[in-house]
């Protein structure tokens, strides 16, 4: 079994109102729920906004710190789920599932052995 990295992307800016926020938030614990039944699910996390982020570059010998985000960009990395899956064909099943559960576009990347 390979892991994939799902990782979703979401716009920058004011997170979604409550009630529209709270039918999404349902349908990815569910889909949680059916990853860990199948024994696909390995972790899944939400991140905070990408302003919270703090971004460390090595420059001429010295580390430098600076408040983030890494890239400025109209969309960022709002979460992501690391899954154990058979082959790439498998873990795009379960991204299609992610990406129609979060509403959100998803990105599947297969861990280096």
């Amino acid at each position: 079994m390979t892991q994939y990295l799902l990782s979703i992307y979401q716009p920058d800016g004011p997170a979604p109102d409550p009630e529209f926020l709270e039918p999404i938030m349902r349908d990815l614990a569910a889909l949680n729920h059916e990853m860990q039944a199948a024994g696909a699910w390995v972790f899944a996390a939400g991140l905070h906004p990408a302003e919270s982020a703090t971004v460390l570059r090595p420059s001429d010998g010295e580390i430098l710190v600076t408040d983030g985000p890494f890239t400025e960009g109209k969309e960022h990395l709002g979460g992501f789920t690391v899954i154990e899956a058979e082959d790439l064909d498998a873990a795009l099943g379960w991204a299609r599932k992610l990406a129609g559960a979060s509403t959100l576009p998803v990105e599947v990347r297969p861990f280096q052995h």
